[in-house]
């Protein structure tokens, strides 16, 4: 019996050795230390550290903001943040977290928090830029007030779509339409930054609500910082590992029909401007708007 047991459990050991080879990374983001994945960029003295650098604060107050930047560039991956916005009266205010190429004709995925007038509900806009061209901007009311607790903000890219997740709702697609004539982020390492800082000429009702400094300092907490992408230098034209990472794999090229039932409910319920509906700015609806799922 042990001589005809061998090749059996050959096999076993076989199909176990290949199973671990080919297992996807797990898609849960890990929370690290600041000091990990970011590097402060400017107004050190206006960023504070807590718990071994688990935590992080940036200070706007009315002589400067604050930002930080990733240490690597990546062409692919998912990027994740926990923020807790800042409180009260934030007209004016805005609490940035994108990822951006660093050329003139430069991509950029983007998070962008629009401070407002205490009670009323904040506001988070998105925007993708593709060979130096932006001008999609959507905007939602967040289902929660984003200043009283952490809640989660991540980005996951891939070279068939882009898609922002709150809390792990998806809020948003943008899928490769290179195919229709719209250039998508492919091609150009990009890092993340986050930025806390003064945009009291546009941000709130379109400049009209100046920012109360009477409130400051405006204080943005940060925990988190986890990146799982592919890093590579700012001269790469392509990632290496593409094809083999877990956001590459048929389950991550689209969403699921419960991802999609999701997302139609931010449609639905939260969403307050959406570029592809706006015949003003776009009399023709962009060609990837449709794809997008967008109308």
């Amino acid at each position: 019996m042990a001589v005809s047991s061998t090749p059996w459990a050959l096999i076993a050991l076989f199909l176990i050795a290949s199973s671990t080879v080919m297992a996807i990374p797990p898609r849960k983001a890990i929370d690290v230390p600041f000091g990990r994945n970011y590097v402060p960029t400017w107004a050190f003295d206006h960023q504070k550290q807590f718990n071994g650098g688990s935590e992080l604060q940036l200070i706007l107050d009315k002589y400067t903001g604050t930002g930080f930047q990733s240490k690597g560039s990546y062409l692919f991956g998912h990027f994740s943040m926990h923020i807790k916005l800042p409180a009260g009266d934030t007209a004016g205010v805005v609490t940035a977290f994108y990822l951006s190429s660093t050329n003139n004709e430069h991509d950029e995925i983007d998070f962008e928090f629009l401070g407002n007038r205490t009670g009323q509900p904040a506001i988070l806009q998105t925007n993708v830029f593709t060979g130096g061209k932006g001008n999609r901007e959507q905007r939602i009311y967040l289902w929660f007030d984003p200043s009283k607790a952490y809640h989660t903000y991540s980005i996951l890219w891939n070279l068939y779509q882009i898609v922002f997740f709150v809390d792990n709702i998806p809020i948003r697609v943008f899928k490769n339409a290179k195919d229709l004539g719209v250039r998508f982020p492919f091609n150009q390492p990009m890092k993340l930054y986050s930025s806390l800082w003064n945009a009291d000429d546009w941000a709130t009702r379109g400049g009209l609500e100046k920012t109360n400094w009477a409130n400051a300092p405006f204080i943005a907490s940060y925990r988190g910082f986890h990146i799982d992408g592919c890093q590579a230098s700012v001269e790469a034209k392509y990632c290496a590992t593409q094809g083999r990472m877990w956001w590459d794999q048929n389950e991550f090229r689209d969403l699921d029909a419960e991802q999609y039932r999701r997302l139609k409910w931010v449609r639905m319920k939260w969403t307050i401007y959406n570029y592809c509906t706006d015949r003003t700015r776009f009399p023709v609806m962009p060609a990837e708007c449709k794809r997008d799922r967008d109308v």
